[in-house]
């Protein structure tokens, strides 16, 4: 029988670790009824016990576990035709494609909006047009289509509009279109009501009488479902001279990116997504993509890590604090000298960001320790005149990990309104707050989901909007804190933490959001070395009984208890959890262990 914590939390204790150094309970991922599927697994596909055991904790199922190792497109991909005005969108942009109508995309600046501009755009100029992309300044346009950037795509000379990642709430916007003339069609995967703009057509997987089923894709992931079905239509059409069409395959790196990047579950067709992608990525057919993976230095196989990590956050300082477009010509481009300017002019900003972010979150951090100390409130709220309304976002989401509780981060103006933008942690639906919020007038507008959302405050309703939220959200939140646990996969070695066990490992990936990287812990591993290195990154090697070693990272973790127990234990036995990698350094692929937390032996049960 699994053992079960007085919060009701089930599962077996790891090592005995109630309260590691970063206050968690590490506790077995996989529960019984899994690991009989696991068993089952391995039985019948001959596959090591370890991978079926991570597959089942996974949810997969005995029968589904050889389509689980070998997902494919052609059989995860469901007729384009399902989603709810597919068929509308593809005939009127197929018209456009025929007569050479000139089409203006537009989209948010985010990865996924840049990803899904340029896949469109990239097919459209395979069948010959020459489309126009759109990304608006967050800072003067704000999030989606408006009026005067309408009015000067139509006056470029526009006559078809169509939005990726948005317009699906777009009402005033596109009654200006409907003014000019110009016909809209909506590509998008944000939830919405059930009123929805009149336009020629509009997409979205998350429509409330669509039901297709995919409402867990990117809009990427949408944008490439409305590619096929523009190609077969196109093809039923005769559209394409001597039978010549374009390689939709091509576009799957742009597909991955944004599908890692806008962090929906790794499951079924984006599963698929990503791992094909990846593929085509290691390729490196993209000059924008591979210009940029250049100067972030992604070293081997293209991985999700290097996706959301790497990649994913310097196409996303353009948007942030640069040109919104950047990220989008970046992935367009076809000249290689073309493509790596953009990419350093990319990487520039994301220094610029980093720095920025650094000295806004040092504020936010005082200010948060001040209101810990004197209220303990259910919801930080931070703000400042000085911050950009750009990275508001990342200090939530920092605050958010260093306090465990749901955060803001506000930048106001100078006439004392608010943007900021929420993290929330599980258990607490961050976005039906902000809406209650709304609908009380304690905001001037706001929205989001349960673990993020996004808010426009004055600055005199702040006292107001901590106490609403301490109403409605203490509980919640209080309930959330209480189960702080590290779900661990298996017991290792350095020993067997082996490259080939990685490959092994990689047959159950990819792995991110919804798909969970498997975590694994290093009992007693003495502490070889470890040091301080780059932004205050732990760097360590740990050596178990038999002598062998492993290099480790924990990032920016110098003044986190994990960080501060691995440099205060050099020489002495720690347990370790973390997930591996492996890092290519120099053409030579080796383990590397990413540490997420720590355990003294001798304290575990403190």
């Amino acid at each position: 029988m699994m053992s079960s914590s007085p919060d009701g939390s089930t599962g077996r204790l790891v090592l005995g670790v109630a309260r590691s150094a970063n206050d968690n309970a590490w506790r077995e991922r996989l529960n019984d009824a899994q690991a009989l599927t696991a068993a089952t697994i391995s039985q019948r596909e001959g596959l090591p016990d370890v991978l079926a055991r991570v597959m089942a904790a996974r949810g997969v199922a005995a029968p589904a576990a050889q389509d689980f190792l070998n997902p494919s497109l052609k059989t995860l991909m469901p007729d384009p035709s399902t989603l709810v005005g597919m068929d509308a969108a593809v005939a009127r942009v197929a018209d456009a494609v025929q007569a050479g109508t000139r089409i203006a995309i537009f989209g948010d600046y985010d990865v996924d909006g840049a990803t899904s501009s340029a896949v469109l755009a990239s097919y459209l100029r395979w069948v010959g047009l020459d489309p126009v992309i759109h990304i608006p300044d967050r800072i003067i346009e704000g999030y989606g289509p408006n009026g005067p950037a309408i009015e000067a795509l139509h006056q470029s000379g526009a006559r078809l509009l169509v939005t990726v990642d948005c317009g699906s709430t777009s009402f005033e916007a596109f009654e200006s279109a409907r003014r000019l003339g110009l016909d809209v069609v909506v590509i998008d995967h944000h939830q919405v009501g059930e009123e929805l703009p009149s336009v020629a057509a509009l997409v979205n997987p998350n429509r409330q009488d669509d039901l297709s089923g995919q409402g867990h894709l990117a809009a990427v992931g949408v944008t490439f479902l409305f590619l096929v079905g523009l190609n077969r239509e196109l093809r039923r059409r005769g559209a394409f001279p001597g039978g010549r069409q374009p390689d939709l395959m091509q576009l799957l790196d742009l597909v991955a990116l944004g599908t890692v990047c806008d962090v929906v579950p790794l499951q079924g067709l984006n599963r698929a997504y990503v791992m094909r992608g990846l593929d085509v990525m290691a390729r490196r057919g993209n000059a924008g993509l591979s210009a940029l993976a250049d100067v972030a230095r992604v070293n081997g196989p293209p991985a999700p890590y290097h996706l959301g990590f790497l990649l994913g956050p310097r196409i996303n300082a353009g948007g942030r604090i640069g040109d919104a477009a950047l990220g989008a010509r970046l992935l367009t481009c076809g000249a290689a000298d073309e493509a790596r300017a953009i990419a350093e002019r990319l990487n520039q900003l994301n220094q610029e960001r980093q720095a920025m972010e650094a000295l806004m979150l040092e504020q936010a951090e005082a200010q948060a320790v001040v209101a810990l100390a004197n209220e303990d409130p259910a919801v930080l709220l931070t703000g400042s005149e000085e911050w950009h309304p750009g990275i508001v976002g990342l200090l939530a989401s920092r605050l958010k990990e260093a306090h465990r509780r749901p955060s803001f981060a506000i930048a106001f103006d100078s006439e004392g309104r608010g943007t900021g933008s929420g993290r929330s942690i599980q258990g607490v639906d961050l976005g039906r707050a902000v809406r209650k919020a709304v609908d009380l007038k304690l905001l001037v507008k706001g929205g989001g989901h349960a673990m993020a959302a996004g808010l426009t405050v004055e600055r005199s309703r702040l006292g107001d909007l901590a106490a609403f939220f301490a109403e409605i959200l203490s509980a919640e939140v209080e309930a959330a804190s209480a189960k702080r646990e590290l779900k661990i996969d298996g017991a290792l070695t350095a020993t067997g933490a082996s490259v080939e066990f990685l490959q092994l490992l990689e047959k159950a990936g990819p792995y991110g959001a919804g798909h969970a990287e498997p975590v694994f812990v290093f009992p007693a591993h003495r502490v070889k070395f470890a040091d301080v290195v780059g932004n205050g990154h732990v760097r360590v090697t740990l050596a178990a009984g038999d002598g062998a070693s492993l290099k480790a990272i924990c990032f920016k973790a110098e003044d986190k208890p994990h960080g501060k127990m691995l440099l205060h234990n050099r020489g002495g036995a720690l347990h370790v959890a973390g997930t591996l990698s492996i890092d290519t350094w120099q053409g030579v692929p080796k383990a590397q262990l990413r540490i997420l937390d720590v355990a003294d032996p001798q304290k575990v049960r403190v």
